[in-house]
């Protein structure tokens, strides 16, 4: 295949840059569906025009009997998933087939509906959908806490920052003022105080840069989430930046790009998330 002929058939999202013929990007993206049988009229299309390498999926919301394996297969996407018709449910698309799988944490409850970890050659992959806490007086938010706790533990169990892993998904935390739209009247929500903000930065501190960050420093109003009971969220930009994707140095430091595909929340019937996408040579 001709140069020009490569080009017209990838996304403006690659890059175009190649050794003997070899893509040298990596590209992968995270994405909130809020029930994925409801969402791939977005997910489908987006997989088409952007092909990113992996995408991970959280809050699925369907038995894995009923996941839409097949719809991805037909789109050329290898999918490793865990889930119940419930709540949470977990997903990775990739065009490899992954190496190794494994749900849930090492302790009980396991959660496997709420992390994968796949690994693909030298790159790790975990993608999870982090409790969100319901209110700071509930069990919930107490496990949202302890369940951080225990991500770090798995971590330090089973890797080393010096690895090249990638840590993404809904991770119901809005890390800095910046990252929501009043910060004022928001303080003191599960996804929003000192203690979750300690929670998670326990974590990220085990070997993670927050990538978006890396090439948006400082950056008001970029939000991932709009809440479907707030009228006219997105045209307000009244939105939560709660979806993310960090890797450890190694990786982050030849990332390109990372952003918000604002569209995907802008699309007939979409998630309250939208799709964040990054890429690394």
């Amino acid at each position: 295949m001709s140069a020009k002929n490569l080009e017209r058939e990838l996304s403006p999202w690659y890059l175009k840059d190649y050794y003997k013929g070899q893509r040298i990007a990596l590209k992968i993206a995270t994405y909130n569906v809020n029930s994925i049988r409801s969402r791939m009229h977005i997910v489908l299309p987006w997989l088409q025009q952007n092909k990113p390498d992996y995408l991970c999926l959280q809050e699925t919301k369907v038995a894995d009997d009923k996941f839409p394996a097949a719809e991805f297969a037909d789109a050329g996407y290898q999918v490793v998933f865990k889930g119940n018709k419930q709540y949470a449910g977990v997903a990775i698309a990739s065009r490899l087939k992954p190496e190794k799988v494994v749900f849930g944490l090492d302790d009980e409850p396991k959660d496997a509906e709420r992390i994968i970890a796949a690994t693909y050659g030298d790159l790790t992959i975990i993608n999870t959908y982090v409790p969100q806490g319901q209110d700071k007086e509930s069990p919930q938010y107490a496990y949202k806490l302890a369940w951080l706790e225990r991500l770090k533990k798995y971590l330090n169990r089973h890797f080393r920052p010096q690895n090249r892993i990638l840590w993404c998904g809904d991770l119901n935390v809005a890390p800095e003022n910046i990252d929501v739209h009043d910060p004022k009247r928001i303080l003191g929500h599960v996804c929003f105080n000192p203690e979750v903000w300690k929670a998670y930065e326990d974590v990220k501190a085990w070997g993670f840069v927050d990538v978006f960050r890396r090439h948006h420093p400082g950056e008001a109003g970029q939000y991932t989430f709009f809440d479907y009971r707030v009228r006219g969220a997105v045209e307000r930009s009244l939105g939560w930046r709660v979806d993310h994707i960090l890797a450890t140095e190694s990786l982050a430091s030849s990332s390109q790009i990372c952003n918000i595909d604002l569209s995907t929340r802008l699309k007939d019937k979409p998630s309250d998330h939208v799709v964040l996408y990054a890429e690394f040579n």
